[in-house]
């Protein structure tokens, strides 16, 4: 990797796994060199996968195949800002569909327990109107949903 800052994501043992389906399901991601350990480790043997380096949107990313020591939480998420409901669902779907699972407010996990969050860019400028009463309404429309439904938000918007 070229990158000066790259995201590090440790995971329990299918880095490689997780970096191929980034690469199958997002535009402008992909997978790169594959490393493998040079001896034996806590959670692995010599020659297994160590790290990944992988592209996810463009932004650099190792996956680190490190154990169960450190599991996933939310405190770490992939923000992914889409265009129109097709895109939202077609990730959302993505996502869930391969063994993840749904959250609140457009946040899901991936089988990997890592999260993220499929925003629309319909509901950012609906949270951002300069008339307080239309952003809490699109605010408290997005609360009582899981996947962002952007009609619901839009009509919300307007009253």
């Amino acid at each position: 990797m070229t990158a000066k800052n790259t995201v590090c994501i440790w995971y329990d043992r299918d880095a490689l796994d997780a970096a191929r389906f980034y690469a199958q399901t997002f535009p402008d991601s992909a997978v790169g060199a594959v490393y493998r350990a040079p001896g034996d480790y806590p959670d692995g043997k010599q020659g297994d996968v160590l790290t990944v380096e992988f592209t996810v949107y463009g932004i650099p990313c190792i996956g680190l195949n490190g154990g169960k020591v450190f599991p996933q939480t939310e405190a770490f998420s992939f923000q992914i800002a889409t265009d129109d409901q097709a895109e939202t669902d077609k990730l959302w779907n993505a996502i869930v569909g391969n063994g993840g699972r749904e959250s609140e407010c457009g946040w899901c996990k991936d089988r990997w327990g890592v999260s993220w969050q499929i925003t629309p860019r319909a509901l950012t400028d609906a949270i951002a109107d300069p008339d307080p009463a239309a952003a809490k309404r699109a605010f408290d429309a997005m609360m009582t949903m899981r996947k962002i439904d952007i009609a619901t938000i839009e009509a919300a918007r307007r009253g």
